[in-house]
């Protein structure tokens, strides 16, 4: 799906500059399904901890056990993430948004807008072309700006209507920068720079 596979390069392309954090992520979600993985914070720092769950994966995995992360063990890890992500990623999604098909183009004003201008406003704070807006619900210039931001790092169309792909984009990012909630399933295919 389109909307799928532009979230994953979006992220991708903003994870790069975080990659321990990514991989943490990562290995931290598969903790949930393979009980041989110890659970980590995403920190960024290559530890102890990290080290451990890296050897851990790599031997699982029939890798070389060396702890370091090399292209395939950062590709198996992906993999076996996405592969993960993709089983439970429908349940944990959030519902805030209306259904596909629903548009809200710049100068309308609907109640639900107030949500994803709010998450816009934080994420001000993680990157430079995001700018704080009114958390009103009216879709004006500084709202719609956001959306064509968010859309164009995404390669969705640049339309600066919020639809529901790029709501899943806005809630995947608002979910790895600022709720980093270890339970959460954000697309991303990230990689090690």
């Amino acid at each position: 799906m389109r909307d799928s596979a532009a979230g994953r390069e979006l992220l991708e392309r903003e994870m790069l500059a975080k990659p321990v954090s990514s991989l943490q992520y990562m290995l931290n979600q598969l903790s949930q399904t393979y009980r041989f993985l110890p659970q980590l914070v995403p920190d960024g720092v290559y530890g102890e901890r990290t080290l451990e769950a890296v050897m851990r994966f790599q031997r699982e995995a029939g890798l070389p056990v060396t702890g370091t992360v090399d292209q395939a063990t950062w590709d198996a890890i992906r993999s076996s993430w996405l592969e993960q992500q993709s089983r439970e990623s429908y349940a944990r999604a959030a519902r805030v948004f209306p259904s596909e098909g629903i548009q809200v183009h710049e100068g309308n004003t609907k109640e639900y807008m107030i949500v994803p201008q709010t998450m816009f406003n934080v994420l001000s704070r993680h990157f430079e072309g995001i700018v704080p807006c009114q958390a009103d619900g009216i879709h004006g210039p500084a709202s719609a700006e956001n959306v064509r931001w968010l859309q164009k790092a995404a390669g969705l169309p640049v339309t600066g209507c919020m639809d529901k792909a790029t709501w899943d984009a806005l809630s995947h990012l608002y979910e790895i920068f600022v709720v980093q909630d270890l339970d959460c399933q954000p697309e991303f295919t990230g990689g090690w720079g």
